[in-house]
């Protein structure tokens, strides 16, 4: 029984079901006592928000660093060229229409939000695709590095586009500059305990984005890059049979466990959103994700091999559509640019809203797969030019 307790534990765990335990328990909570609910949360929303997500995207930083290493899947224009050309499609398609729906619908006050249905979910949009496709199909590894890529750029998005306060760019730059050159002198002196990069150099970072205006979630960005790490990595979501010993795999070693619980709290503080506030703003983000998402990764994906570029052996166009839903599952980052784009009130509750309901594309993925007899649906009937 204990054994059957612990599998179903690390199941959980490596799943990020606990974030979905923690939406779930959030909704319900903010739908049957709301008052109740507010006074709980409130006072989390600062250490959950700013503090504790610096290591959720701190993990996402390690992946992009390793992704991008001699060796790594992103490190040759190869092998990299088409996904980060579809991940550029995948945050266009969606901000564009997004825009253009909320401009139509005569919504400007809505635009803040433009980057919310840009966001894929890396752990969850791995699980679908790992599912429709099953495992050593190319469109997994497509899949993931095309959200290594989208998290790149959202980092960078978060950044220029969503300051939490009044900008101070000298006293930041000053700030960011000395954590970087701190990272620097340690990693120069040969030191290998990655929590010193952490308690200097990262929490320089993390008050000088505060004291800037910027938001502090990204303090652990121009921290980690320094840290000593192997030549090369198995692969995301590829676990090593000899586990590396370099800082940066034991940071993810370390925090992978704690990031889970934070990304509980993270959902239970988040996405409590009353079901009757469903309004315009979330339609926007959900068709926008759901129709922007899919159309602008396919659509820069045949643009890419119409300059010639080729697709990864074995992934056909059809298998690309179907990716490019499953990419739609924002969830996570999509929850945080809410929080970030608007504060609070009717705006960021439809929003919220929108960033929750994309868990849909996931059975649209399916549902694709099936019509267009894609990944696991595959006959032996199928056209394969298509």
């Amino acid at each position: 029984m204990r054994i059957r307790v612990r599998k179903a534990v690390e199941f959980a765990v490596e799943n990020s079901l606990l974030m979905v335990l923690g939406a779930v328990v959030a909704l319900i909570w903010a739908n049957t006592a709301p008052d109740g609910y507010e006074a709980a949360v409130h006072p989390l929303h600062f250490a959950v928000n700013d503090i504790g997500m610096v290591f959720f995207f701190g993990l996402a930083v390690k992946e992009i660093i390793e992704a991008t290493a001699p060796g790594g899947a992103l490190h040759s224009f190869r092998r990299a060229s088409v996904p980060i050309i579809a991940a550029v499609g995948g945050m266009v398609g969606p901000a564009g229409l997004y825009v253009v729906l909320a401009t139509g619908l005569g919504v400007p006050e809505l635009l803040r939000g433009w980057a919310i249905p840009c966001a894929t979910d890396i752990a969850f949009s791995y699980l679908v695709a790992r599912f429709v496709f099953g495992p050593g199909h190319p469109a997994v590894p497509f899949l993931l590095l095309l959200a290594i890529a989208d998290d790149a750029f959202g980092l960078v998005i978060l950044a220029v586009f969503y300051p939490s306060g009044e900008l101070r760019p000298v006293l930041c730059a000053a700030l960011l500059a000395a954590a970087v050159l701190t990272a620097w002198w340690l990693r120069r002196r040969g030191t290998r305990n990655f929590w010193l990069y952490l308690l200097g150099p990262g929490s320089l970072s993390w008050v000088g984005l505060y004291l800037g205006g910027l938001h502090p979630a990204l303090a652990l960005v121009p921290v980690l890059p320094w840290l000593p790490h192997a030549a090369l990595d198995p692969g995301v979501y590829v676990d090593a049979s000899d586990p590396q010993q370099d800082p940066l795999s034991e940071f993810e070693r370390w925090w992978q466990v704690p990031v889970e619980g934070i990304l509980f709290l993270f959902a239970l503080t988040n996405a409590g959103v009353p079901v009757g506030s469903a309004g315009i703003g979330t339609w926007i983000v959900l068709v926008a994700i759901l129709v922007g998402k899919p159309l602008g990764i396919a659509a820069a994906s045949m643009l890419a091999m119409a300059i010639g570029l080729r697709l990864p052996d074995g992934l056909r166009r059809r298998d690309v559509v179907v990716v490019g839903l499953t990419a739609g599952i924002g969830f996570t980052v999509a929850l945080f640019f809410a929080t970030a784009a608007f504060p609070l009130g009717a705006a960021l509750q439809q929003a919220k809203l929108g960033a929750l309901f994309s868990l849909s594309a996931g059975l649209l993925a399916l549902a694709a797969a099936w019509l267009l007899r894609a990944g696991r649906f595959r006959g032996s009937t199928a056209a394969t030019a298509v």
